[in-house]
């Protein structure tokens, strides 16, 4: 997202084998179009909407009726449409999904959900400017992918992630901890990511204390039913570095956190000492796959789920431990970032209870 600032933990080569197994499967019908030099637009419109029908993984969790979707789309499909005309018809069938890892990419344009991407840009909780210039201040250090700083006189540390595409480490995170000796607590700082490599998890992590417990569970689509699933595999925490950092952590997310930084937030639920505060996340949570449409376009779509810890599956959005909306007009008239604010006062003036992380506060 910006220079400040797969499933790769625990059980994931389980996971991956799964994909490669169910792709596999697959993989015999999309053979029969690779060559297919009759790519009429009913046949292109056609073989998306049943790659979608047969792979998709979150038709029940977004509520979508696929079949209806297509008997009101198909009508307006004719052999003498144009590219442009084609291309506009398919990716709406795709919008109508409200999936931030569907897309539909040709030569001269790309589709998006419409609905994630709009409520990334609309209801963003960060100022970032605010954080560099009145929180991280000039002297702010950059260390991996992580920029940080001292707040509160030293007594909190704070970590701005912008993206999980920007490689952290285990020996950078422990040298960032090890610079505040005198910190209560860590505010980690994940509003605006928009994701990136899940490996950038397991690093994160194995900072946190850890005894092997369960993060969240995953399966993959298994088959053309929409209910047709592999079990569900486990994946673990990583085993934590010698000397762990068990004091208090907050996680500042918002509906700009999608994909690894949606997982990232289910995976918290596993750690006593770490709580989300601000937003609901904007979801994301299935991997996807890639195809090719007889046409040459490419397609992509999620075809696994996440189970989190509670048993739900958070595709739509993690909700926060602490729920508080971003003040927008303190920012701009302050120059004061409610949440950073409300999260150091949590770290210096009250506990966080461990066991009731939905209150998140004791009386």
């Amino acid at each position: 997202m910006n220079n400040l600032s797969p499933r790769l933990i625990g059980h994931t080569p389980v996971v991956f084998l799964l994909m490669i197994v169910a792709q596999l499967s697959f993989s015999s019908c999309e053979r029969a179009f690779l060559y297919d030099t009759t790519a009429t637009p009913m046949h292109t419109f056609d073989y998306l909407w049943q790659r979608v029908d047969q792979q998709y993984s979150m038709f029940d969790v977004k509520g979508v009726d696929w079949q209806a979707v297509y008997d009101s789309l198909r009508p307006q499909v004719t052999d003498t449409m144009g590219d442009d005309s084609l291309f506009a018809l398919c990716a709406s069938m795709l919008n109508c999904l409200n999936d931030g890892h569907v897309n539909l990419v040709s030569s001269f344009d790309a589709s998006r959900s419409e609905s994630v991407h709009h409520r990334f840009h609309a209801q963003s909780g960060i100022d970032v400017d605010l954080v560099v210039l009145d929180y991280l201040g000039v002297g702010y250090h950059s260390t991996g992918g992580m920029v940080h700083g001292p707040l509160c006189d030293g007594k909190v540390m704070y970590l701005y992630y912008g993206s999980f595409s920007n490689t952290v480490s285990v020996a950078g995170l422990r040298r960032i901890v090890d610079s505040y000796p005198e910190a209560q607590g860590m505010i980690l700082d994940l509003r605006g990511n928009g994701g990136g490599n899940l490996a950038n998890i397991d690093r994160i992590l194995r900072v946190m204390p850890s005894h092997g417990q369960v993060l969240y569970r995953s399966q993959i689509k298994a088959g053309p039913a929409h209910d047709a699933f592999t079990p569900l595999e486990p994946t673990y925490a990583p085993q934590s570095v010698d000397d762990p950092f068990f004091l208090p952590v907050i996680v500042l997310v918002d509906r700009g956190c999608f994909s690894a930084t949606s997982t990232f937030a289910i995976a918290t639920q596993a750690y006593d000492n770490i709580f989300l505060m601000g937003d609901t996340t904007g979801g994301g949570l299935g991997l996807p796959t890639m195809g090719t449409l007889p046409n040459g376009w490419v397609y992509r779509f999620s075809i696994t789920r996440t189970i989190a810890l509670d048993g739900r599956n958070y595709e739509n959005g993690v909700p926060p431990d602490i729920l508080l909306p971003f003040d927008r007009e303190r920012a701009h008239s302050l120059r004061r970032d409610n949440i950073i604010d409300s999260a150091c006062a949590l770290l210096l003036g009250q506990s966080l209870v461990a066991d009731n992380k939905m209150s998140a506060l004791s009386n």
